[in-house]
C-alpha cells in the first residue's frame, strides 16, 4: 500500500499499523500506559554490587525490552557493558530499545549473530552496526523514531520497557541521579528521565556515589529501583565527536549567511522569537551570524531549545536568550552551563517534541534551521540512510521540529562529494515535504511553494530565489544524475513518523 506521500508500504510491516497521512492527521485521544512498581521499606538498599546482580534482581528474563538514552554519544561505555553482562547470563531473544546508537556500539553485532539482542527500535544507527543491519543481519525490523515519536510510543506502551539501565555521571545511595556533579558529565538527561518514569524496573549505573541527597536531580529517587558503581560509565569527550564542527568552509559559511538572510527577512524574526538551530558545520554558523544580528537589531530571543551548543550558551550568557530548553548537550560548554544558568532548564523528552502530549515545547517554536542527506522536488528530507542506501544517521528531532516550527528550514550543500543532496526522489523519507519551508544551498534558496508569504518577502529583500527543480538540475548538470540504488525485498527498517503512523522502510542493500 501507498501512503499519502506515495512511499510503498508492504502490506505485511502494517500488521494494525496505520498508514502515514500527513503531519497532523493522527491526532486522536491516546492513553498513557503505566509502569508496575515494587515499593520498598525504608531500611530496603539500593545500591547494589555490580552490573551482573543489577540485572538478576531486575528479574531480567528472555523476550524481555531493555533500554538506554545516548546522552554519551560515542563515548558511551554502559550499553556494552551491560550487554556483554546479560549475554554471560544466558538471557536471550531481547528487544533493545535505546534512544539512539552509534559506531561505538559495534560489538552488539555479536550479540545480535549470538541471539541475545533479535529486535530494536531506535532513533538511529551508524558505524558497523548500521551496515550489518542494512545487509540483513536482523530478522526484524529495525523501528526507528524520532526523539518526539519515542517518546509517544514509550508513553503509550507501544515500546514496554521491562529494564532500563541508565547511565548518570553522578547519584546517591537512593537514586538521585543527575546528569552533573561527576567526573563524566554529560548535562541533561533527557531521553533517560522518560525512560525512568515508564520502565518497570529502572537501574542508575554510575561512576560517582555522592552524599544524600543528590539534589536538583534528574532523574529522583521515586523512579529508582536499583543503583550500581561501575568504574567508568563514559568519556565526554565522545560527547562531541562529529556532531559539532565549527566551519571556516567558503561554502557551508555561504549557506550560513543565506539562511541568516531567510531567518531575519522572515515576519518572525522580532523581539521574543524563538528558535532552534543544529549541529552542522553551517547550523552552527548560523547561530554565530543570527547572534550579529540580534545585537545590531536590539532582539532577543525568548528561548533556544533542542541539543544545546556552545554559540547557544554564549548567547544566552549574553542576554540574547532568555531561557534555554535543553534534551541534550552536543558540546562540553553546553554540558557546563546546565549546571550553572538558573535559566537553562533540563527537560525530558516527551516536553521536547511529544506529539500526543497537550503541548511539547516544540509547539511554540518560530524558527528551526535543519541539516539534511537528502531533500527531494517535493521537499521530502532524508537523514537516514546514505548514498548507498546503507543507515547511517538518525531521525532525531527532525520530524518533531520541522513539522513544530512557523519557519522550518534545511541547510545544505547542493553537492556532497560527487553526490547531489538535492534530487528527485529521496531514498528514505523522515520529514515530509509539507513540514519544510525553505531549502537554503550555496547555489540559491528554494521556497516550499506553498510559503507564497515567504516568496514575497524573500523577493523584497533579494535574496537569491530558485525553484527546488532548479536545484536539482543544476546539481545534476555538476555530477550527473545519480544510479538508482538497488534493494532487495527484504525490509531491515520501518520509519515511523512522530506520530506512530508508517512514513516509509529501508529495503536490504544488493
Amino acid at each position: 500500500m501507498k501512503n499519502i506521500i506515495g512511499r510503498e508500504i508492504p502490506d505485511e510491516i502494517l500488521k494494525g499499523r496505520k498508514l502515514f497521512q500527513g503531519q497532523f492527521e493522527n491526532m486522536d485521544e491516546v492513553v498513557k500506559t503505566t509502569p508496575k512498581i515494587k515499593p520498598i521499606k525504608p531500611d530496603d538498599k539500593k545500591l547494589l554490587n555490580s552490573i551482573e546482580e543489577a540485572i538478576v534482581k531486575s528479574g531480567l528474563k528472555d523476550g524481555m525490552t531493555i533500554s538506554f538514552h545516548h546522552h554519551f554519544r560515542e563515548g558511551d561505555y554502559i550499553l556494552n557493558s551491560v550487554v556483554d553482562a546479560i549475554a554471560k547470563l544466558g538471557i536471550k531473544n531481547l528487544t533493545l530499545a535505546s534512544s539512539s546508537l552509534g559506531s561505538v556500539h559495534k560489538p552488539l553485532i555479536e550479540h545480535i549473530k549470538n541471539g541475545v539482542i533479535t529486535k530494536i527500535t531506535a532513533s538511529g544507527l551508524r558505524g558497523a552496526l548500521a551496515e550489518a543491519i542494512s545487509n540483513g543481519i536482523l530478522k526484524e525490523p529495525v523501528i526507528i523514531r524520532s526523539h518526539g515519536g519515542r517518546a509517544r510510543a514509550v508513553e503509550a506502551g507501544d515500546i514496554k520497557v521491562d529494564v532500563a539501565f541508565l547511565g548518570a555521571p553522578a547519584a546517591d545511595e537512593f537514586g538521585n541521579a543527575s546528569g552533573s556533579r561527576g567526573t563524566a558529565n554529560c548535562g541533561s538527561l533527557g531521553y533517560a528521565m522518560v525512560d525512568a518514569q515508564y520502565a518497570d524496573k529502572v537501574i542508575i549505573l554510575t561512576d560517582t556515589i555522592v552524599e544524600f541527597p543528590n539534589m536538583p536531580a534528574s532523574i529522583n529517587q521515586t523512579y529508582v529501583d536499583y543503583v550500581v558503581k561501575i568504574d567508568s560509565i563514559g568519556d565526554p569527550k565522545g560527547i562531541a565527536s562529529g556532531a559539532t564542527r565549527y566551519t571556516k568552509n567558503p561554502k557551508e559559511l555561504l549557506i550560513a549567511e543565506y539562511a541568516r538572510q531567510v531567518i531575519t527577512k522572515s515576519p518572525y524574526f522580532k523581539d521574543g522569537f524563538s528558535f532552534q538551530t543544529g549541529t552542522g558545520g553551517s547550523a552552527l554558523a548560523v547561530s554565530r551570524f543570527l547572534k550579529d544580528e540580534m545585537m545590531e537589531n536590539n532582539i532577543k530571543a525568548s528561548f533556544a531549545l533542542g541539543g544545546i551548543t556552545k554559540p547557544i550558551v554564549e548567547m544566552h550568557e549574553e542576554g540574547l536568550i532568555k531561557h534555554i530548553y535543553d534534551v541534550q548537550d552536543f558540546d562540553l560548554v553546553g554540558v557546563d552551563s546546565i549546571a550553572k544558568n538558573p535559566n537553562h532548564h533540563e527537560i525530558d523528552a516527551s516536553f521536547y517534541a511529544n506529539p500526543h502530549n497537550k503541548g511539547c515545547i516544540a509547539s511554540k517554536l518560530d524558527v528551526v534551521v535543519l541539516s539534511a542527506l537528502e531533500i527531494d522536488t517535493d521537499f521530502n528530507v532524508n537523514v537516514i540512510t546514505g548514498s548507498e542506501g546503507v543507515l547511517r544517521g538518525a531521525s532525531g528531532g527532525h520530524c518533531d521540529t520541522a513539522a513544530s516550527a512557523k519557519l522550518s528550514v534545511i541547510v545544505s550543500p547542493l553537492i556532497r562529494g560527487r553526490i547531489p543532496c538535492v534530487v528527485e526522489e529521496v531514498t528514505t523519507v523522515i520529514t515530509p515535504g509539507e513540514s519544510i519551508d525553505v531549502v537554503v544551498t550555496e547555489a540559491g534558496v528554494a521556497v516550499n511553494p506553498k510559503r507564497t508569504d515567504l516568496i514575497e518577502s524573500y523577493k523584497a529583500a533579494g535574496l537569491p530565489l530558485v525553484t527546488i527543480e532548479e536545484l536539482k538540475e543544476k546539481a545534476f548538470r555538476i555530477v550527473g544524475v545519480p544510479d538508482k540504488i538497488e534493494f532487495d525485498n527484504q525490509v531491515v527498517a520501518i520509519i515511523e513518523y512522530r506520530d506512530g503512523t508508517v512514513i516509509d522502510v529501508v529495503r536490504k542493500v544488493k
